[in-house]
């Protein structure tokens, strides 16, 4: 006879449990790895929850380095499928896909397919995360801000703040009898005020305020931390684990200051009848339209949150990414002191010419300068990759492959700006590159900075003329110079969602005799 004790009984339920637990755990986590191979797409191995991303995910690697990886693995192919911890993405290689996606047919992918909680993030409800028909709406609103009547307007503002930069500069070298600086901070005090005075008619004074709260707090929103990393991961998971645990999408004290600030500009102007030809403006006038409009379709209708949201996203997006192209683009050309002095000598003949009238004639006929900075936008552009989602079932022409309804994609900008097939040597910084000549022999859909077609950047023309003053600014008064502290070759952080430089941008600024 055999005798069953009560401690045999619970090992036997207890690795029973575990069992049972491990087999579900393990179907979870590699529930999604056979969809590349049912579609007989071409795909990276994954690994069980983590797919291809553990080194992005153990911050050993760099999103920029995982991508050109996976890109450079799959050469002759015009697609590859990858997995983002559980979820599975489309990595698209072949430009003449990219612009069918991008612009033929966008009508299948008009949205980012960027999950944000709104309930627990309400400064992300704003045209960069909502999605059709919501964003066609918005985007149609806020487009009048950035014509080129309004950016007009704009010139004389951005001159009077790149007229305190070198101010500040000048200052700073004489006080601390030092000319080195590190030039992302000393440019991202100007572009926070430039977006304040010409889109929220904001005098900030970050330039000579260390202590603004508008630098201050704008400068936390894409510092790397292990919260960004944990809900990029939850993310890639499953957007369920957003819903229970309420992660937010930016600090919390940096969203309750911009909320309060936007809210507070916008309330003001409204009560006191104050009208600019400004983004706040523009706002005021889509929440008369869509928001306090009572005749309107409760489609179409928006909430006091999207106003302030969009707010938000038009600061973010022209203070961050603008100082850090413009950091980018004096690196580069302190470098290269040839490309350095062509720019100088291009801007000093066109002020001959124009009698020092700076105005649109004057920065189109940059011509030179213009090269430089798409050369800078194709080395370091502001985003690593383009994300879209399939809005509807897609059979690509000419192919066997089918995009599902909600299937993800991923457009490696990054990677094609690198690709030497369409860049020879593209490691080395080569304005050249974008002479009316070298433009015409190559394809389009291989340079993307701003993204391509109807969701292209919203303000990449006030940028650009921002971009372009500063250069003016600069080059007119000084000459730059590498120094002890600059990093050769730039290293960047790995932590970061955007392309950012570990340490800083350190130069050396050389007062030009008059």
């Amino acid at each position: 006879m055999f005798s069953y004790s009560p401690d045999w009984w619970l090992i036997n339920v207890a690795t029973s449990c575990i069992i049972i637990i491990s087999m579900v755990a393990y179907f979870f986590c590699t529930s999604t790895f056979g969809k590349w191979e049912k579609l007989n797409v071409p795909y990276a191995r994954p690994i069980p929850l983590f797919g291809n991303f553990l080194t992005v995910a153990l911050g050993s690697e760099h999103p920029v380095d995982f991508y050109k990886r996976i890109y450079n693995e799959f050469v002759g192919h015009k697609y590859v499928g990858l997995f983002q911890m559980r979820t599975p993405y489309l990595m698209i290689r072949d430009p003449e896909i990219i612009n069918r996606v991008l612009i033929k047919d966008f009508s299948y992918f008009p949205d980012h397919g960027i999950y944000s909680d709104f309930s627990a993030n309400p400064l992300s409800n704003n045209i960069f995360f909502i999605e059709n028909p919501q964003w066609k709406m918005i985007r149609h609103k806020l487009s009048p801000a950035f014509s080129s009547s309004k950016l007009k307007l704009m010139y004389e503002q951005i001159k009077e703040c790149g007229e305190e930069l070198m101010k500040n500069i000048s200052k700073s070298i004489l006080e601390h009898n030092n000319n080195e600086m590190e030039v992302l901070d000393v440019l991202g005090k100007f572009s926070t005020d430039v977006i304040g005075t010409c889109a929220f008619g904001l005098k900030l004074n970050a330039i000579n305020d260390d202590n603004s709260e508008f630098r201050k707090y704008g400068k936390t929103l894409f510092k790397p931390s292990l919260r960004i990393l944990f809900r990029e991961l939850c993310l890639m998971i499953s957007p369920v684990l957003l819903k229970v645990i309420k992660l937010k999408d930016f600090p919390i004290e940096a969203c309750k200051f911009f909320h309060s600030a936007f809210h507070e500009t916008i309330s003001y102007r409204e009560k006191n009848n104050i009208v600019r030809n400004d983004f706040v403006q523009v706002l005021m006038q889509t929440r008369r339209d869509l928001v306090l409009n009572e005749n309107i379709h409760p489609s179409e209708k928006l909430t006091e949150t999207h106003i302030v949201a969009n707010a938000f996203v038009m600061f973010l997006a022209g203070s961050e990414t603008v100082s850090t192209a413009l950091s980018f683009c004096l690196y580069e050309i302190a470098l290269k002191k040839d490309i350095q002095d062509k720019c100088r000598d291009e801007i000093k003949s066109q002020l001959l010419k124009k009698n020092g009238v700076i105005d649109n004639e004057f920065l189109a006929d940059l011509n030179y300068l213009d090269m430089v900075l798409k050369e800078t936008l194709r080395k370091y552009p502001p985003s690593f990759a383009l994300f879209r989602k399939a809005a509807q079932t897609y059979r690509v022409p000419n192919d066997s492959l089918v995009i599902e309804k909600g299937q993800k994609i991923m457009i490696p900008l990054h990677s094609l700006h690198y690709d030497p097939q369409y860049y020879p040597n593209p490691e080395v910084f080569d304005p050249e590159r974008f002479s009316q000549e070298e433009k015409s022999k190559r394809q389009s859909g291989t340079y993307l900075p701003f993204g391509d077609g109807p969701r292209i950047c919203i303000g990449i023309r006030f940028a650009e003329m921002e971009m372009k003053l500063a250069l003016v600014e600069i080059l007119s008064k000084f000459e730059l110079e590498p120094c002890g502290k600059t990093d050769i070759p730039l290293k960047l952080g790995k932590k970061a969602l955007m392309v950012l430089p570990e340490n800083g941008i350190w130069l050396k600024f050389k007062k030009i005799s008059s």
